[in-house]
Parts: structure tokens; C-alpha cells; sequence
């Protein structure tokens, strides 16, 4: 698999695989995170509705470990959305046309736009 090529985009260019695999792991580590979180949420919800002083004070350290989560989330979404322009701008530059878009930028702030569109 390692060389393979991707269609990706739908404008034709070409993905390698490598990167596929990258995203592929950041989304993983994404879904594992997010899939603590709703357990850490269900907890915190039962301890809250037990209203004991216990579960209570437990909520505090439970509440920063899912705020700690959420950072590592938007940390890695925005670690994908960097890794995701820089392998376009980069196989942008390997486009056999050489065209450039009409704003001078290779289609970055197209690549840009399409990442936001994901997380929309």
C-alpha cells in the first residue's frame, strides 16, 4: 500500500497513502477520546443526580479530565487540518498543469474552506 495513490477532493489530485494513514490514526485516537468523554459525561451525570457529597467531589476531577479531553481534541483536529493543507499545497506542487490558482496561492485558501467544511 505504501506508494499508493488517492484520488481525493474530487478535483483529481492525489493523495499518498502515508498520509491516509495518518489521518486514519489521528481519527482514531479522535473516536477513542471522544468515546471516554461520553462515559466521563454518563458518570458525572450519575453522580450529580445521586447529589452524595462523595460522587459530588469526584464530579471536580472528573469535569477536568474531560475538559483536558476536549483540549486534546481540538488539538488534534487542528494538527489534522494542518497536515491535511500542507499534503495539498504539497501535491498541488506536484501538479503536471503548474497552474496556480487566480488568488497566487495554489489553491490553499480552496483546501482551507473544503477542512472547514468537514468540521461544519
Amino acid at each position: 500500500m505504501e506508494g499508493d495513490t488517492f484520488s481525493g477532493v474530487g478535483n483529481g489530485t492525489q493523495i499518498d497513502s502515508k498520509i491516509l494513514q495518518t489521518f486514519q490514526k489521528s481519527f482514531v485516537q479522535v473516536q477513542n477520546i471522544l468515546d471516554q468523554n461520553r462515559l466521563l459525561i454518563n458518570e458525572i451525570n450519575q453522580n450529580h443526580e445521586s447529589k452524595v457529597p462523595d460522587n459530588l467531589n469526584r464530579n471536580v476531577g472528573l469535569i477536568k479530565e474531560l475538559n483536558n479531553n476536549i483540549r486534546r481534541v481540538v488539538d488534534l483536529y487542528a494538527d489534522l487540518s494542518s497536515s491535511f493543507t500542507k499534503s495539498m499545497d504539497i501535491t498541488s506542487e506536484g501538479d503536471s498543469s503548474g497552474a496556480v490558482k487566480s488568488d497566487g496561492k495554489g489553491g490553499s485558501q480552496e483546501t482551507q474552506a473544503y477542512i472547514e467544511s468537514l468540521f461544519s
